[in-house]
């Protein structure tokens, strides 16, 4: 039955994102209780974490409670932070094969605990502010319905990028970004340039002082393409912000670009 709560729409507002390449007890306690409130059993959650760590199951546990459910306990205590999530993604398709929505709950959980992730079709992904994810989600789907799927391929890959664990991959992140603004200013102007010479040819494509960032954000993605440095990548915030903004940009130039058939 709905609560109260859900039944007016009401929820906590979401908490600052400080839990990112971490799977502290918080989230590992959730992981394993939102199992149960599907319907999942302890041996059942059992043999996906023996099966993830190589480990035989107990078989002096035998009871579901508090036998195998105190082994499951410590079985998940074992994981790498990266392997929690892993489980995550196993434990959401078996819930969607049985009809329960595991993904829905451990959503409302990661956003109340500030966790940095989403499940997004039982795929853990990176989850960024509201702001962000209003404006890189909506950017991709605005693509997708214009029919600009090379666009939005690139910003899907960005977003891959950055969910990569257990580290992301930053560099790939802005170049997709990047990339994709690109791909949507050539279908606005019908130009084959680079996106630094479609702003500098074309007074007025940005308005001011957009230009001005555009430009810039492109100097500094094709200064990372082309100058990398060993053990300098850039940080995940500056990434983020990247994607962010080609997000916006995209949603904003696809509607100046000609639609696209399917």
């Amino acid at each position: 039955m709905d609560s109260f709560s859900r039944r007016r729409g009401l929820a906590r507002p979401d908490a600052e994102i400080k839990i990112r390449n971490d799977a502290p007890p918080e989230v590992r306690d959730a992981t394993i209780g939102i199992a149960y409130q599907c319907g999942l059993k302890p041996s059942e959650i059992r043999a996906v974490l023996c099966q993830a760590l190589f480990r035989a199951p107990d078989r002096n546990n035998w009871s579901e409670f508090p036998n195998i459910d105190g082994e499951v306990r410590g079985l998940i205590e074992d994981c790498e932070w990266f392997e929690v999530y892993d489980l995550i993604e196993k434990l959401a398709d078996m819930c969607a094969r049985r009809g329960q929505d595991y993904a829905e709950e451990m959503n409302r959980f990661f956003r109340g605990a500030g966790v940095g992730w989403q499940l997004i079709g039982n795929r853990i992904e990176m989850r960024g502010t509201e702001i962000f994810e209003v404006a890189v989600r909506q950017g991709q789907a605005v693509l997708r319905e214009r029919g600009q799927t090379t666009a939005a391929t690139e910003l899907h890959e960005a977003l891959n990028d950055l969910s990569r664990r257990p580290q992301p991959e930053t560099t790939g992140a802005i170049q997709h970004a990047m990339a994709a603004l690109e791909c949507v200013a050539r279908d606005a102007t019908g130009s084959k340039d680079t996106l630094g010479q479609l702003v500098q040819r074309n007074a007025g494509f940005f308005p001011p002082p957009i230009d001005q960032i555009v430009e810039k954000a492109w100097g500094y993605t094709s200064n990372f393409g082309r100058h990398l440095t060993e053990g300098q990548p850039p940080q995940f915030e500056e990434a983020e912000l990247m994607v962010g903004i080609s997000g916006v940009l995209c949603r904003y130039l696809s509607r100046r670009a000609p639609r696209r058939s399917q």
